[in-house]
């Protein structure tokens, strides 16, 4: 679940604490502000609505998609003037009445698509998937189009994005919840379209319940550090650096003890440890960090790292310098903010 708040007071509930409405499982923290809410917050009109839609997980998740769409479609109307939908033809939505969006790759007349078609053909086709039991690859390369352009296969950004994320998540929020189901993927999906929205708030809400959930189901160390690092991300981009810093620190060490296969994740790891060192003006601190640490990585990884920061004059190696300036670590910082972190639910998670 997402809704981990009080409907009436906004107080914060977890997974199990509260009251729900018996009809449509509305959440509150106890009697007084189901009363309240009935009364006087508009729940008496809406609960029959609610509870037809499916319960109140569905009827959000519905109600955000909508506005979401809304949204897209605003965003893109200028560059849709005139155009079809690649896979219905129309310009309108025979059901929906909402325009047309791109936000891909494609250029020309190529690309263009209502939200709701994209997401109805991504769900036929993980539909199929798992009817047919087909294997990882194939199920994996199908549930990347809840995220990238079927026709240039590049991902889509934005407020594009966020609203198929929403539509992901109206679509498997009412699968049941277990480590194995695809309801758990989804909220992955949802997640990075929030980021990639620039809804940094919302983002770290449902991460923060997504890792409350994994935790719970009994996921591995591997799949809660992966998202223990993008809540970290979420708290830095919300600009709470001490808190993304601890947070960092505790990502790193978990991978140290995992003994990551990838060496590639673990020098990933090393180098947002570094940033938010940089963030939180700790310099003397990430040199002697990345000086000790440098070495023990592979050679390719370290000139992976070398060629993607080269554009912008610098390399990790320019901190391990005794004389490296303010002016350098500054340019680091930068660079390393928009250096490329893998996300949950980006290139679609592993389905069942």
């Amino acid at each position: 679940m997402i809704l981990t708040h009080c409907a009436a007071c906004a107080a914060p509930l977890g997974l199990a604490l509260g009251k729900k409405c018996g009809r449509c499982s509305t959440r509150y923290c106890g009697p007084a502000c189901q009363e309240q809410h009935w009364k006087e917050g508009g729940h008496d009109q809406l609960c029959k609505l609610i509870k037809k839609a499916g319960g109140a997980e569905q009827y959000n998740a519905n109600t955000k998609y909508t506005e979401a769409v809304s949204v897209a479609a605003e965003a893109c109307a200028e560059d849709t003037k005139g155009q079809t939908c690649y896979i219905c033809t129309q310009a309108l939505h025979w059901k929906t009445k909402e325009g047309l969006v791109r936000m891909c790759a494609c250029r020309g007349t190529a690309g263009f698509a209502h939200v709701s078609c994209l997401a109805e053909q991504a769900k036929i086709l993980v539909d199929d998937a798992e009817e047919r039991n087909l294997d990882y690859e194939i199920r994996d390369s199908r549930w990347a189009r809840w995220t990238a352009c079927g026709l240039c296969e590049q991902e889509y950004h934005g407020v594009v994005l966020c609203a198929l994320g929403w539509a992901c998540w109206k679509t498997y929020v009412s699968r049941p919840e277990d480590s194995n189901t695809i309801r758990t993927c989804a909220i992955g999906v949802l997640a990075h379209g929030l980021g990639d929205a620039g809804r940094h708030e919302e983002r770290l809400q449902i991460q923060q319940t997504q890792f409350s959930t994994q935790m719970r189901l009994g996921l591995s160390e591997q799949e809660l550090l992966a998202t223990r690092c993008n809540i970290a991300v979420c708290l830095e981009e919300l600009g709470r650096d001490e808190e993304a810093l601890a947070l960092r620190r505790e990502c790193y060490a978990t991978s140290k003890r995992l003994n990551v296969a990838n060496p590639g994740d673990l020098y990933r790891r090393v180098l947002n440890l570094s940033k938010s060192l940089l963030d939180t003006h700790r310099h003397t601190e990430a040199r002697s960090f990345l000086r000790e640490q440098l070495p023990r990585h592979d050679a390719r990884s370290v000139q992976q790292m070398t060629h993607f920061s080269s554009f912008a004059g610098i390399t990790p190696f320019s901190l391990c310098d005794t004389g490296a300036s303010e002016k350098m670590c500054s340019r680091l910082r930068l660079f390393l903010r928009s250096y490329p972190r893998r996300r949950s639910g980006s290139t679609g998670p592993r389905i069942p």
